[in-house]
């Protein structure tokens, strides 16, 4: 097998079971597809055997780009784009209701999601994320208020996204293997949103400015977005003596709505 590169992050999942069970957790006959790093493509065999609609694969390494292009060159339903998936505006690229699966390189994996949860059309015009991240990631990813794993990334995941479903995977499946778990996180839109954030880009900011003190109370956090703190802070009800782990998820979309109506001029 060839030698996969440091540098992508590239772990080639091996295991047909688990790539089965993927496969499994949605219904792939005659829907749109996207599988973002596709590999050598031994998840891509499998969405095949399945019989989509269309299957789009994005694939950054040149050599593995030009191997699936030999391999899939007579199936008329595969396109391939060998592009770096942080630079690729593939929101344009998408069927409505495409599902869009990945073996998620690790260095990468929060850009690729948090990029796709920051879709300008929403509902999106996908209707589920089947993504393996590094298990840690993961739990960042669904981590609940309350628990050690809450932060940025859980407070901006569970804005647009649900999670339905969830299932860890031993390094043993993949080659080369990793020194660390995977997760298998299966996630849909939220079609509905109660929050009326404009921009995802200040739920983004906002959630930087406090956590980047993580351990400090975020009066002063609260202070540089707001020109009368004290007053806002007690309209929107938010102790500023607390941290910013013990706001709740809908304290910061209700902070972030009112940042874009009286943020500092």
């Amino acid at each position: 097998m060839r030698y996969a590169k440091k540098s992508l992050g590239q772990n080639f999942l091996i295991d047909s079971n688990i790539i089965k069970k993927i496969i499994n957790l949605t219904t792939i006959f005659d829907k749109n597809i996207l599988e973002i790093g596709p590999g050598k493509g031994a998840l891509t065999d499998e969405i095949l055997k399945n019989k989509p609609k269309s299957l789009t694969l994005i694939e950054k390494d040149n050599l593995l780009s030009k191997e699936l292009k030999l391999k899939y060159n007579n199936n008329k339903k595969v396109t391939i784009y060998n592009k770096d998936v942080l630079k690729f505006n593939f929101e344009k690229k998408l069927e409505k209701d495409t599902i869009i699966f990945g073996n998620l390189p690790y260095n990468i994996a929060s850009q690729i999601l948090v990029n796709i949860i920051k879709f300008k059309k929403w509902p999106p015009k996908y209707s589920c994320l089947i993504f393996m991240f590094q298990k840690e990631m993961a739990d960042r990813i669904i981590g609940k208020y309350g628990t050690s794993k809450y932060g940025r990334l859980s407070i901006l995941t569970s804005y647009r996204l649900s999670v339905l479903n969830k299932f860890k995977i031993s390094p043993n499946c993949f080659f080369p293997k990793p020194k660390i778990d995977s997760t298998v996180l299966f996630l849909k839109p939220n079609n509905k949103i109660k929050n009326k954030i404009k921009n995802l880009e200040n739920l983004e900011k906002i959630t930087h400015i406090f956590f980047s003190k993580k351990r400090k109370m975020i009066n002063k956090s609260f202070s540089q977005l707001f020109k009368n703190s004290e007053n806002l802070s007690q309209k929107l009800d938010i102790n500023l003596s607390l941290r910013p782990d013990q706001l709740n998820e809908n304290d910061f979309y209700r902070i972030v709505e009112y940042y874009e109506k009286y943020k500092k001029i």
